[in-house]
This record gives structure tokens, C-alpha cells and sequence, in this order.
């Protein structure tokens, strides 16, 4: 159970630093353009974290070659 109440309070950190971020961005005096630009930094970096992670495990995982 307390794993469940980690995985809310994970969830509840993350989607206040999401509205936060959103709120911030929105008001920025900017051209729109840029406005959609600067949102989907950090979904890019989540992506790039992810990617590299998943290559990592995967190259650990590997059986070794080695005799």
C-alpha cells in the first residue's frame, strides 16, 4: 500500500510542476510560436532521458562475449 500512496504523491508533485510550468509559459509576452516551442522542452528532454536509459539498460543487460 505504500507504494500506491508514493506513485500519487509522484503523480500529484509532477502535475503541479506541469500546471506551474504551463501557467508560466502562458504568460510570457512572446510570439505563439515560440510559446508552443519552449512547452515542449522539457517532453523532449523526458524523451531524451528515456532513450538513453533504455539503450543503457540494454547495453548492461547484454550477455558478455568474453571468455
Amino acid at each position: 500500500m505504500l507504494t500506491l500512496k508514493n506513485k500519487k504523491l509522484n503523480l500529484i508533485i509532477f502535475l503541479l510542476f506541469g500546471f506551474g510550468y504551463f501557467n508560466g509559459i502562458s504568460s510570457l509576452q512572446i510570439n505563439d510560436f515560440w510559446k508552443s516551442q519552449i512547452a515542449f522542452i522539457p517532453l523532449q528532454l523526458a524523451a531524451i532521458i528515456y532513450v538513453t536509459y533504455l539503450q543503457s539498460n540494454k547495453h548492461d543487460n547484454s550477455p558478455s562475449t568474453e571468455r
